[in-house]
């Protein structure tokens, strides 16, 4: 397997280098890798810096402890019912949420994805947004904007969509249910499935031989993929950004984050 070398770890990301490969490591398990802000400065940059490295064949992401990701951080304890969260919301999809995905895709290299846990929300997007996706036994797949009143972002509309049909993305959206990672395999949504015990070492050898690869002829057909079947990411986006900022300062989202905030301290 790669020997790995540690380049660089904060509190939010660790980054580590082998044999062509670029590992991501989402780093905040005590809140099961859900992005804060610095999480979405971190990763942004280390996914354009992975871009525009030539000595990067290859990306693998994959989280710290129990779960992949389980989407944004809904700690909004500074946040009392006057202040209005659109502007704030609106910011983190256009600056972090949507040019992370868009650098995954646009990215002239493979990304493979080892979804150890949940990917949930915008979590799951950006696992869906990897070239390839390895989940563990244990994980699952949920795009849970609607317990919380909201709609999809992160370009989750097209891409589950394109993964795994309009019926089936439908569902995962309107119902909000889990998906494990069997079924998620038997739909499309994820490309294997693997025992835990050997989550990280499948997804390295992927990684591996996808970077020993022709890294040119991956990118043209990363660009073809693209083309023929996300050529609508962007305007995916703006139908997001636009549904969730006006759903944001809604009732519905007050009242489902008031009672996650006082679940969470209870």
């Amino acid at each position: 397997m790669i020997d790995w070398a540690v380049s660089s770890h904060s509190e939010t990301l660790e980054i580590a280098e082998g044999d062509g490969v670029r590992r991501l490591t989402l780093w905040r398990p005590t809140s099961l890798n859900a992005f804060d802000e610095k999480l979405q400065r971190d990763f942004l940059g280390a996914v354009t810096a992975a871009a525009n490295d030539d000595t990067v064949r290859c990306v693998l992401i994959t989280g710290r402890g129990r779960a992949f990701s389980a989407g944004a951080d809904l700690a909004l304890d500074d946040v009392g019912p006057e202040v209005r969260l659109a502007p704030r919301t609106e910011r983190e999809l256009t600056r972090f949420y949507n040019p992370i995905v868009r650098g995954l895709r646009e990215m002239r290299k493979p990304v493979v994805a080892a979804v150890n846990g949940p990917a949930v929300g915008v979590g799951c997007a950006v696992a869906v947004a990897c070239d390839h996706v390895v989940g563990a036994r244990s994980s699952s797949f949920t795009l849970a904007f609607s317990r919380v009143g909201l709609t999809l972002d992160g370009g989750a509309s097209l891409l589950v969509g394109a993964r795994v049909g309009f019926g089936r993305a439908s569902r995962m959206a309107l119902l909000a249910e889990r998906v494990d990672a069997h079924t998620a395999f038997s739909w499309g949504l994820i490309d294997a499935v693997v025992d835990d015990a050997v989550l990280a070492d499948h997804a390295e050898s992927v990684a591996r031989k996808l970077a020993a690869g022709p890294t040119e002829a991956y990118a043209a057909t990363k660009h073809s993929l693209n083309a023929a079947l996300l050529h609508r990411l962007e305007d995916a986006f703006e139908v997001e950004v636009a549904g969730q900022t006006a759903l944001v300062d809604g009732p519905g989202f007050r009242t489902a984050i008031t009672r996650f905030s006082t679940g969470a301290k209870g």
